[in-house]
């Protein structure tokens, strides 16, 4: 037990230092996709004041609102939510980033629930070494993953901003949320339902956690086979890759709240691609090229890297926590 303290101390600061880096990515990613929607030649034919619902993905949504709404207004709508939640994950739920962070770097050991940006970073970087994993695996196999054709990349930037808001309320909050609240509630009112969708396990006495974790496997694998099936479907890799993140981030819902799942998942989408984009537009060269270039490269390392040692501290902290009950039984 004493050697694998030590372990978790000499992981602490490499570990910190990683999340930090990651966390000063994420901040600079919202002024970048500002500048790439506002401020390049993203939609080539479109550009920021063409309208939302005249775009293939929305037209089917013409709401007949009074005034026009624009892929701008909609991008900066999307844009300032994140931005509330991310600022939220800054300085909550109970300590802040920084504060978080200080027993990481002494002992290598966190409280887990104890600032949302620490638990988002960690899970962030593990989410990304195990679709790595996962795609590499099957790609040894001969099964790609590809992703659906762009028509415009401005319009494809708009959804995939938009992806994890509506995913997280529809997979998580919904899907696991309200039968998580009829499996755990022991009492109903429309405060106490929606903390509990907010944060089951803060709000709910879970005391058997099987049955949860049997629906979060579910809603994972409707998860992966909804990429592969609906509208402008990936290539069947996508179905294993994106079960083992829906369950992952299933599995952060469930543990943190909707805030660090919203979160992750935005980390995947509109935190990666606000950098391809820039350093596609900046080097006029294509999305698929920019994936390609040496810095996306270098933030790949940087995050498997941190998934390599976030997930090597969860199971020490795991066995650890397990042999330290066993030593007081």
């Amino acid at each position: 037990m004493q050697e694998s303290n030590k372990i978790l101390q000499s992981l602490g600061i490499p570990h910190s230092a990683l999340l930090s880096v990651i966390f000063g990515m994420m901040l600079l990613s919202f002024p970048m996709g500002l500048f790439v929607v506002f401020n390049t030649d993203l939609g080539s034919d479109i550009n920021f004041d063409y309208p939302l619902f005249e775009l293939s993905s929305f037209s089917g949504l013409d709401l007949s609102l009074p005034f026009a709404v624009t892929i701008g207004d909609a991008f900066v709508l999307l844009w300032s939510l994140y931005a509330i939640l991310f600022a939220m994950s800054i300085f909550g739920p109970k300590n802040g980033f920084l504060q978080t962070l200080s027993p990481l770097l002494s002992s290598g050991k966190t409280v887990s629930d104890s600032n949302y940006l620490v638990s988002i970073t960690k899970w962030f970087s593990i989410l990304i070494l195990v679709s790595a994993i996962v795609t590499l695996t099957q790609e040894g196999f001969g099964i790609e993953t590809l992703p659906p054709p762009a028509d415009n990349d401005l319009e494809q930037f708009l959804l995939v901003t938009l992806a994890p808001l509506a995913e997280e309320i529809g997979f998580r909050a919904l899907l696991i949320g309200i039968p998580v609240f009829a499996l755990y509630a022991h009492k109903f009112s429309a405060k106490y339902f929606f903390k509990s969708l907010w944060n089951p396990n803060a709000n709910l006495h879970v005391y058997d956690s099987k049955k949860a974790l049997v629906l979060i496997v579910l809603v994972g694998i409707l998860f992966g086979f909804a990429h592969i099936a609906t509208g402008e479907p990936w290539s069947e890799g996508k179905f294993a890759q994106a079960s083992a993140s829906g369950i992952i981030l299933g599995w952060l819902y469930f543990r943190f709240g909707l805030l660090p799942a919203i979160v992750v998942h935005w980390g995947t989408n509109y935190f990666i691609f606000s950098y391809a984009h820039f350093v596609s537009q900046i080097n006029e060269i294509s999305v698929d090229e920019a994936f390609y270039h040496p810095l996306l490269n270098s933030m790949e390392v940087i995050f498997l890297i941190s998934g390599v040692v976030s997930l090597t501290l969860l199971i020490l902290t795991y066995f650890n926590s397990k042999k330290k009950s066993q030593l007081e039984i």
